[in-house]
């Protein structure tokens, strides 16, 4: 039922669609045309010999793979590990590495490379904006911000008074919503925030202290206080700590470092009514869930609710940084006054181009109707094979469970086999692959995965012995 979304006529026409606007001289996301030899110079000069001079130079040499390893570990923090591979091109779904190895990425940059690597339409517009009006400081706005911000507010279905402040990342609108939860404390005495077991709101320390995991919480203790974690899809456990000191509860609606675990629409929708009987604030991170990734605009919606705000980031940029918080309505959208936050790159002319972009990229080319179609082949298919234990998720944002302790081994025997893949926990694989993944491309990670499964339960169990 898939088409090939990745490289459409569309993608490539100069009609750029609603906010980005295309013209016969080059195609801008501002609706000012880009002229050959216009504001590309060197000094004033035309941009014919800088562009000349850019083809002509080589910014990092040719090396192999592990020469390139060699040189990271002398040069870069170790705060990632030694990294899997060295990636040099991608194109839709496929990436390649510095040797030459060919690969499906069915990861996504975790969930971010909605529309793919290097899809037209969207390079297209970023080079254009990029040669237009790069950054502006946050004294001024550019054309693409209001229009994003516009954007925003109409998929998410926000009532009137609602507004938008733009991050560079998930982590950055999650501290800017921990800071607006701050701020629902009029009369003093709400100091507690609530999350979730299981929860990941991201690295930075307001989001760290809204995160769970111990191992990440633990070497940077003490940290931002009043935070409570609380059982994963427990109804009463919800309605038993909200209360009137609660300024905010955080909610994924599909926890994905967790790997991938849903909350019901029941939950969610006993959520808000807690929320709202203690005056509280409803606080939605859909950083990974976002933007398609479920084959809506937000995971949330078919529970029914409205909340107080809501965080994304990963997808919308379709690899370009840039997250956002959505506060809905005019009482929550006050809580946050001139100068009580702020950002210097968040919400520049570039990255809400680039989000201007992949959003009509995803309306014009079918992307939802293609997640919510391969992600149920991509499902069932994984429900076939003996080894799973478990499948779940929604749209192309899928976990799947195995019977052994492989799924470590199983990541890297998917990289010798020339997959992307991630194993959020010891028998969790999850993939979140670019929104317009094929039936075609699904097929031959399925046809792959028993030998995947062999492979890594003979290589685990020679590791034992």
């Amino acid at each position: 039922m898939s088409t090939e979304l990745s490289h459409s006529a569309e993608s490539r026409s100069s009609d750029g669609g609603p906010g980005v606007v295309g013209h016969r001289d080059g195609p801008t996301a501002a609706g000012v045309p880009v002229r050959a030899g216009e504001g590309g110079g060197r000094l004033g000069t035309g941009g014919a010999p800088i562009a000349a001079e850019a083809a002509a130079t080589t910014l990092v040499t040719q090396s192999s793979g592990a020469d390139w390893l060699a040189r990271y570990s002398s040069s870069l923090m170790g705060v990632f590990g030694t990294p899997q591979r060295v990636l040099v091109r991608g194109a839709g779904c496929l990436v390649w590495d510095a040797d030459g190895k060919e690969y499906l990425d069915l990861l996504g940059g975790i969930a971010v490379n909605a529309l793919g690597h290097a899809h037209p339409f969207v390079t297209s517009v970023i080079s254009s904006q990029l040669a237009t009006l790069g950054h502006v400081s946050n004294f001024f706005t550019s054309p693409t911000q209001i229009a994003l911000a516009e954007k925003l507010l109409a998929i998410s279905n926000a009532p009137a008074g609602s507004k938008v402040f733009f991050a560079n990342s998930g982590t950055e609108a999650n501290e800017a919503a921990f800071k607006l939860a701050r701020r629902n404390n009029s009369d003093g005495k709400r100091t507690k925030i609530i999350a979730l077991e299981g929860a990941f709101h991201g690295r930075t320390m307001g989001a760290l202290a809204l995160t769970a995991k111990e191992a990440y919480r633990a070497p940077f203790e003490p940290l931002p206080g009043g935070v409570v974690h609380i059982p994963f899809d427990d109804i009463e456990a919800l309605r038993a700590a909200v209360d009137d000191s609660t300024a905010a509860v955080f909610l994924e609606p599909i926890q994905g470092e967790a790997g991938v675990r849903p909350l019901s629409p029941d939950y969610l929708q006993a959520a808000r009514e807690a929320t709202t009987a203690a005056g509280a604030l409803l606080i939605l991170d859909e950083v990974q869930t976002g933007i398609g990734r479920t084959g809506k605009w937000l995971a949330s919606e078919d529970a029914g609710i409205v909340p107080d705000a809501v965080t994304l980031a990963k997808g919308l940029g379709g690899g370009f940084p840039v997250g956002a918080l959505i506060t809905f309505g005019s009482a929550t959208s006050a809580l946050l006054t001139a100068g009580q936050h702020g950002t210097t790159f968040g919400g520049n002319p570039v990255a809400t181009a680039a989000a201007l972009a992949t959003l009509h990229a995803i309306e014009s080319q079918g992307v939802l109707e293609n997640v919510q179609a391969v992600g149920e082949y991509l499902r069932q298919g994984l429900a076939a094979v003996e080894a799973v234990t478990d499948v779940r998720g929604e749209g192309l944002l899928i976990g799947f469970d195995v019977n052994a302790d492989i799924a470590p081994a199983m990541v890297t025997a998917a990289l010798d086999a020339g997959f992307i893949i991630n194993s959020p926990g010891p028998r969790t694989i999850r993939l979140a692959p670019p929104l317009i993944l094929t039936t075609g491309q699904a097929d031959r990670f399925l046809s792959a995965l028993p030998a995947l499964i062999a492979t890594a339960t003979a290589q685990t169990a020679k590791d034992a012995q």
